[in-house]
């Protein structure tokens, strides 16, 4: 484990204990608060993940967002001199716990953003004697990178598997630095990396008798960590954020913590997030933090993209180690319109659905993405290239799991953004993924879009959030709710069309 590959510095401390890093943290580390719960938040100038910052190192022209290798190489030799006149901390860890897949990675950072490093030790797997470096991350907050978007960068270097990160302050960029190049990996395996929450049901509650994973994917923000970690009929959480879906429904883990969001957090609606996150040795970023150390959750004078990361150990869950095959996939989307709160979708559907990855954004996608209809396949921001490649997978391995029920399930509203509208309440999306689980919803057909909607639900009593057509009917907008249904089918129809390497099967079976 030697780190003679990497760029000297003047010191270097490797794999510091939290209550080290919560020193450093405190003496050198700016805008760093002791809160009320005896964490530590750090206030970050970089309030998202940088979109437009983020470049493939690669000389193929038609790659996306790409940095030329020569151009690459440049940005890499001004890093590595800086961090010669720099005190650095090395984080070393797996990416997943099962030895045989487990990804030897490391994150090597300034220890003036101690709290980065702080954080990524919550989501490693610890290193053992067998460990060796297989992905590396070279992070440089201080260090800004000049007529870049922003003046940062994120170089992504997949055929190297190297990540080196300038000017940003954020501490997602170290977490994807090494789920990113994960991505590639798992393609190359024959999987797919989701961006996805995982939990497990428990044998006695669920229809087969066994215990069963449920996959939740949606983009940061829509409500997946929080459909993750709301227990329902003696479910656990496993993961919070990426897993694998391998051929047969096999799934890979990654974290041994949680990055969770930290806007509006609740101990009703979220109580494991909440203990998790008020823990005196959980990791805050960007939460609202009075000078005395009062926390408030629904503070957005900074940003509304708080975080915290804290240990699963810390919190009931379930073993990330042999989790049983997926038998759910949950595709969430955040929406306001005639989605209803859940949607049973055809097997031929689930592909076209997975590609549309539909959600308004939030704050987790930056200022640019807030607020705005967004289309993402996958709900996967992170995939390396061309994204028909991950709609051919996708339907490749549904082939090798005929029993997974998919379901759409909107976190958002019903009926636009009007007085008269419905929120889709955490209760709600609760008791929709119990009815799931337990067999007990009733469904029929939709008659705009081919798949089923719920008859009933129990513990849902409004009928109007499983039948969006039913609202619009009884306010007298049945015209508004005709041409949505019209224009919906259109824009996703040409917008599927817009992946020329996509099966042209997956964009056909849309309407199942």
């Amino acid at each position: 484990m030697s780190t003679s590959d990497l760029p000297s510095a003047q010191s270097v401390e490797r794999n510091p204990s939290q209550e080290r890093l919560r020193e450093l943290a405190q003496s050198k580390t700016p805008r760093v608060t002791l809160t009320e719960f005896g964490n530590l938040n750090y206030r970050a100038e970089v309030t998202a993940r940088l979109k437009n910052s983020t470049f493939f190192v690669s000389d193929v022209e038609n790659h996306q967002n790409r940095i030329s290798r020569v151009e690459a190489e440049k940005w890499a030799a001004l890093q590595d001199e800086y961090i010669a006149s720099r005190d650095m901390l090395l984080i070393e860890g797996y990416i997943g716990p099962d030895p045989d897949f487990r990804i030897g990675s490391r994150v090597y950072i300034e220890d003036t953003q101690a709290n980065i490093a702080g954080m990524q030790t919550h989501l490693y797997f610890p290193p053992d004697e067998d460990w060796e470096p297989e992905f590396t991350v070279i992070y440089t907050p201080g260090l800004p990178a000049w007529d870049k978007p922003d003046d940062r960068l994120i170089m992504v270097d997949n055929d190297r598997y190297l990540t080196r990160v300038l000017g940003s302050d954020y501490f997602g960029e170290s977490k994807m630095g090494g789920l990113r190049m994960w991505n590639h990996l798992v393609y190359r395996q024959g999987g797919l990396a989701l961006h996805a929450g995982l939990k497990v049901f428990p044998a006695p509650a669920t229809r087969s008798g066994e215990e069963e994973s449920m996959l939740i994917i949606g983009l940061s923000g829509t409500g997946k960590t929080t459909t993750t970690f709301r227990q329902q009929a003696g479910s656990l959480p496993v993961q919070d954020d990426f897993v694998a879906l391998m051929p047969h429904g096999v799934i890979r883990t990654t974290e041994a913590g949680c990055f969770a969001k930290t806007y509006g957090l609740d101990p009703e609606d979220e109580p494991t997030i909440y203990h998790g996150t008020t823990r005196p040795d959980a990791w805050l970023e960007n939460v609202g933090v009075s000078e005395d150390g009062k926390v408030d959750f629904f503070d957005t004078s900074h940003t509304a993209n708080g975080r915290s990361t804290f240990p699963l150990a810390n919190i009931r869950h379930r073993d990330p180690q042999n989790v049983p095959p997926a038998s759910y996939l949950l595709i969430l989307n955040r929406s306001d319109h005639v989605i209803p709160a859940v949607a049973k979708l055809t097997s031929q559907q689930i592909p076209a659905y997975f590609m549309l990855g539909e959600t308004k954004g939030t704050s987790a996608g930056g200022v640019a993405e807030a607020g705005k209809s967004l289309r993402v396949p996958g709900t996967n921001p992170f995939f390396f290239d061309d994204d028909s490649l991950q709609g051919n997978r996708i339907a490749e391995i549904l082939e090798t799991i005929p029993h997974l029920e998919a379901y759409l399930l909107n976190t958002g509203r019903i009926g636009g953004e009007g007085p008269d509208s419905k929120k889709v309440r955490i209760p709600d999306s609760s008791a929709i993924v119990q009815g799931i689980v337990e067999g007990t919803i009733e469904w029929e057909n939709d008659p705009d879009f081919g798949y089923e909607v719920g008859k009933s639900v129990p513990g849902v009593e409004d009928l109007e959030l499983l039948q969006p057509r039913s609202l619009y009917e009884r306010l007298g907008r049945f015209d508004e709710h005709d041409q949505m249904v019209l224009r919906l089918k259109k824009e996703r129809s040409e917008y599927l069309d817009r992946f020329k390497a996509l099966d042209p099967k997956v964009a056909a079976r849309l309407q199942g």
